[in-house]
């Protein structure tokens, strides 16, 4: 945790997948996790924008959480990556009350231009409250943080589920995490996730799920996923068509080679008609992100 904003941004590197909250008790037994007891914590968070909605334009998230007796106060940049992995700056600080550390928010970098304007019209947004399970794992000498969150996003009277899970490289390679979630994913139906609570909040709030545009091979697979997310938090069957319409588009592009056409060749029939995997669209989901990781970026 950074404890001064006067320092360099650490970067967070995490590889987010969506479950299905009927596969809760898979995933909990898995070889991987049944040996180690988790950390639980309760977890609620208040997220900050402008009436105008000028953070998520510029997608940076500010972000009150309380935890374990504490608040932390904490701002996140764009990320960069896609099917599920991303890259992002983020600054997080100890708070002595619940209420915004402007001062401390103005010597920030993504501040430091019109941003900068925008904060004192800061005001409380969405909420996001779960209970979240960590697990410290040593994976192919990578130290990795695995966490399962469950609980709900609320954006005014608009609410969604929150059943997710989050792998954080602490040290080591990102690589281990491409391979520790194919090994999670080949035994329970997980798929990569590229919308931020902060993000689904957003949307939830505005009622509308803008989808990413896409030309490259990387662009169609985040659009089909970003697809999918807005699916499953909208139940707008639009969603789930656009999801597919990507996922076709994507198996028939000329630049796949190969080995990437025949994992998108087995994305689209691979999920059931309420839009949620088999094992075999999380692997060659996973397996084909990683080949094309880091050619978009995330929304």
């Amino acid at each position: 945790m950074k404890e001064s904003t006067n320092a360099p941004a650490p970067t967070e590197v995490e590889l987010k997948l969506a479950l299905p909250p009927s596969q809760l008790s898979a995933l909990l037994h898995h070889p991987v996790l049944a040996a180690t007891p988790p950390v639980q914590q309760r977890l609620a968070n208040t997220y900050f924008d402008t009436p105008a909605g000028d953070l998520a334009a510029a997608r940076v998230a500010v972000r009150l959480r309380n935890i374990d007796q504490q608040v932390l106060q904490t701002v996140k940049t764009a990320g960069q990556g896609g099917g599920g992995l991303s890259s992002r700056e983020e600054w997080e600080w100890p708070v002595p009350t619940a209420d915004l550390d402007q001062a401390a928010l103005a010597k920030l970098p993504p501040f430091q231009g019109a941003l900068g304007e925008c904060i004192a019209a800061l005001r409380p947004t969405l909420s996001t409250d779960f209970t979240r399970r960590s697990w410290p794992l040593v994976w192919q000498g990578s130290h990795i943080e695995l966490v399962l969150d469950e609980g709900e996003i609320v954006c005014g009277r608009a609410r969604a589920p929150i059943c997710e899970v989050e792998l954080e490289l602490k040290a080591g390679d990102p690589a281990a995490l491409w391979t520790l979630a194919v090994e999670l994913a080949s035994d329970v139906p997980l798929r990569p996730s590229d919308t931020s609570k902060a993000a689904r909040g957003n949307a939830l709030g505005r009622q509308q799920w803008p989808l990413p545009a896409a030309t490259r091979p990387a662009e169609w697979l985040h659009r089909a996923t970003v697809a999918l997310d807005a699916y499953h938090d909208s139940q707008d069957a639009a969603h789930l068509s656009a999801a597919q319409q990507a996922l076709d588009a994507l198996a028939q592009h000329p630049q796949l080679d190969g080995a990437a056409r025949s994992e998108a060749a087995t994305l689209p029939s691979a999920l059931d008609s309420q839009g949620m995997p088999s094992t075999a669209y999380g692997v060659a989901a996973l397996n084909l992100a990683r080949r094309l990781a880091h050619e978009t970026a995330l929304r």
